[in-house]
């Protein structure tokens, strides 16, 4: 289980850099807190943010129940293709919406599996 929460403290780490990014680009694209529109540069930026706080709500606990209810190895590796996929995301999306679409599915699928595998693990424990 070490390796499930390094690889969630790194999706933190992670997040906290878009945190990062986005309150540094504020003054460089002129958009004052507590302003969240503006520049469209630093709209995608923000964005890239707030899409990955929506996915770590899925992915934290979804790792941690397919890894305690289905398989440690392959929670740990679907987490690693998350983290591929989330700077996958970033460097897409910050230079034009329509190249997301790559990031965000590997992002997606992977905390998918995560959770139905959990699911099914902890129903058959149940039974």
């Amino acid at each position: 289980m070490d390796i499930i929460a390094l690889i969630v403290l790194l999706a933190l780490l992670q997040y906290t850099a878009f945190i990062l990014i986005v309150g540094a680009t504020r003054q460089k694209y002129g958009v004052a807190a507590p302003a969240i529109t503006g520049h469209a540069q630093w709209e995608r930026y923000h964005r890239i943010q707030v899409n990955t706080a929506e996915q770590l709500v899925l992915f934290i606990p979804a790792i941690f129940g397919f890894a305690t209810y289905a398989n440690p190895g392959w929670a740990a590796g679907l987490g690693l293709i998350f983290l591929l996929g989330r700077v996958v995301y970033f460097l897409g999306y910050r230079k034009a919406g329509k190249n997301r679409m790559p990031g965000a599915v590997m992002t997606s699928f992977p905390s998918y599996i995560l959770l139905i595998g959990a699911l099914i693990g902890l129903l058959k424990k149940l039974v």
